[in-house]
């Protein structure tokens, strides 16, 4: 029997592992998509970037593909509604970042990405989907082109058997699925069963060629485990669960591989998230990585003692200094 934890192949892209850091937007930029792999993420995604702004020119959104030094591999992850503009984004991202995967948003919920045919829509309308995908495969040449799915728009209209069938069909070389709708939002459960179910047909219709990935709850490692344990799909993607605790992922591979795992300092909480600011930092300049990681270091602050009377102190610092200043004696009672 095949180890929880093992290498996936996408297209002709091999990975060690299969624990993913999932792009969640307004986080998986360089400095958290770094840390991630620090933490042990096997892969990571950029947050989603716009076809259309691409073809444009846009360059804030090309600082959002810069690759993070401790990044062996990554992948851009587009999203947008027209074929002839994915395809033009997908030439302007190979050439310019040679990243290993691409990968096709067809799940973001936020009304402003469905409201242009992007993101879950793209679920809502498999054939449309199937358009954007094939347009992506003409351009990637040799670089796999993947696609992250809801389960469908609404209780009414779960479209994941046919958005899944229809990218595969038009080249994808995997598939994810996020299992709650379009009108769920992250409210209420993810449906694992329908993880399941694809995972089967996939398997079935492809002879195992195309990986299943799930995302969806998945907030410790037990989660994790139970996932691949339920569903028989390749990987899991850690979206929410990875913010302030890039660890996740050491921590799952421990848990699968030897049944246990240690668990984390707050010193090594507060470190890694002081390595995400630098890198903010550098990317940023001071005042605006400062002010991004307000919210950051709230999250890492969760479950360290005294951590509420921190955060109240977190959202006033201003400087890497104030940081610094707040965080020292966690520091030094590692």
């Amino acid at each position: 029997m095949e180890s929880l934890y093992h290498p996936v192949t996408i297209g002709q892209v091999q990975i060690s592992g299969n624990l993913f850091l999932a792009p969640v937007a307004g986080y998986s930029d360089r400095a958290f998509r770094a840390v991630c792999c620090r933490g042990g993420a096997d892969f990571a995604y950029t947050e989603m970037v716009s076809a259309e702004a691409l073809v444009r020119g846009n360059v804030k959104t090309f600082n959002l593909m810069r690759k993070a030094p401790e990044e062996n591999l990554y992948a851009v992850q587009l999203f947008g509604a027209d074929p002839a503009s994915m395809e033009q984004a997908v030439c302007i991202v190979r050439r310019n970042f040679s990243p290993d995967i691409i990968d096709i948003n067809a799940g973001c919920p936020v009304p402003k990405i469905t409201k242009t045919g992007a993101g879950a829509s793209l679920t809502r309308y498999p054939e449309r989907l199937a358009d954007v995908v094939s347009a992506a495969v003409s351009a990637a040449e040799c670089v796999p082109i993947t696609v992250k799915i809801r389960s469908g728009w609404d209780s009414d209209s779960l479209t994941w058997k046919e958005a899944a069938t229809a990218a595969v069909e038009a080249g994808a070389a995997a598939v994810t699925l996020h299992p709650r709708t379009r009108a769920q939002g992250y409210e209420g459960s993810a449906d694992w069963s329908l993880l399941a179910e694809l995972s089967e047909l996939l398997q079935r219709i492809t002879n195992g060629r195309v990986p299943v990935f799930g995302s969806g709850d998945i907030f410790s490692p037990q989660a994790a485990r139970d996932m691949l344990m339920q569903t028989g799909c390749s990987g899991v993607m850690f979206a929410r669960g990875a913010l302030g605790n890039p660890f996740i992922f050491l921590q799952t591979r421990q848990l699968l591989t030897t049944g246990q795992y240690e668990e984390v300092s707050a010193a090594q909480r507060i470190a890694a998230g002081l390595y995400e600011l630098n890198l903010l930092c550098q990317d940023k300049g001071e005042v605006a990585a400062c002010r991004e990681m307000r919210k950051r270091f709230c999250a890492y602050s969760k479950g360290i003692t005294g951590g509420s009377m921190l955060r109240g102190q977190i959202v006033e610092a201003a400087t890497v200094s104030d940081y610094q200043r707040l965080f020292k004696p966690y520091m030094q009672s590692c």
